[in-house]
């Protein structure tokens, strides 16, 4: 609940200064990624409207530490009131591992969506992103995941 109100609370944050900062595309913007798993990401723009996103992730929760690298295809479109606001959703995969205290790692392959908003400042090299990621897990064992809800900080170039 508290991550859904984070949406929100930046959401709106952005929307409010909207007219004084307006968004731009950029190429590629290199940064971190902060959720439930926190890492490097790195996302390139293909077209216009079409992007690859990546992340390198790590987690250590109640004695658990995975490692995860998910690729996702994104295709993105203007927030119409808000100049150089997008919208994106997408798929992709994601693969890593796993470790229990003092067991052998275990191979995790997800299958991952994502719904996010995207904004460049005009005047600086910074972006940031908002997103959440459900996944469908198929090993070590097949389930359905709510995700996160991550913010990205990016710098672009």
């Amino acid at each position: 609940m508290k991550k859904i109100i984070l949406f929100i609370v930046i959401a709106g944050f952005i929307s409010l200064f909207s007219n004084q900062v307006q968004a731009q595309q950029y190429k590629n913007a290199f940064g971190v990624r902060l959720g439930s798993y926190n890492g490097v990401n790195f996302k390139t723009f293909l077209t216009d409207k079409n992007a690859l996103d990546f992340n390198l992730s790590f987690r250590s929760n109640d004695g658990v530490k995975y490692v995860r690298v998910t690729g996702l295809y994104e295709v993105h479109g203007p927030v119409s009131d808000l100049q150089g606001l997008l919208w994106y959703y997408g798929g992709g995969a994601s693969i890593g591992s796993y470790k229990y205290r003092g067991t052998d790692g275990e191979l995790m392959f997800s299958i991952d969506g994502v719904l996010g908003l995207d904004y460049k400042f005009t005047g600086a090299p910074i972006n940031l992103a908002l997103d959440w990621r459900p996944n469908f897990r198929l090993t070590p064992n097949a389930d359905v995941l709510a995700g996160d809800v991550g913010l990205s900080v990016r710098f672009t170039f």
